[in-house]
């Protein structure tokens, strides 16, 4: 299992513009900044995207919904570009 903590200081909503370009329109960016734990010494800082007006997630632990994997082409699991949702666990 993945664990993925924010801390009390990242129970925030984090928000970016991008300009348009190419003939595509601006757009702007919700995020949310997280630690995973993927096996070394300290954990990873990462972000997690939010929808507009998805409410942050607050401090604790969780782990990755099964929502947010896909079978790709090839037959293999893989991890969502978009829509990763995560799940409180039961830690302390």
């Amino acid at each position: 299992m993945l664990k993925i903590e924010i801390f009390p200081e990242n129970a925030q909503v984090e928000s970016r513009s991008i300009p348009a370009k190419d003939n595509k329109p601006p757009r702007n960016i919700y995020e949310q900044i997280a630690y995973a734990y993927l096996g070394g010494k300290f954990p990873v800082e990462m972000k997690l995207q939010l929808e507009q007006g998805q409410p942050a997630y607050v401090a604790g632990t969780y782990t990755l919904h099964p929502s947010s994997f896909v079978i790709n082409q090839y037959g293999s699991l893989e991890l969502k570009r978009f829509g990763i949702l995560i799940t409180p666990t039961n830690d302390k």
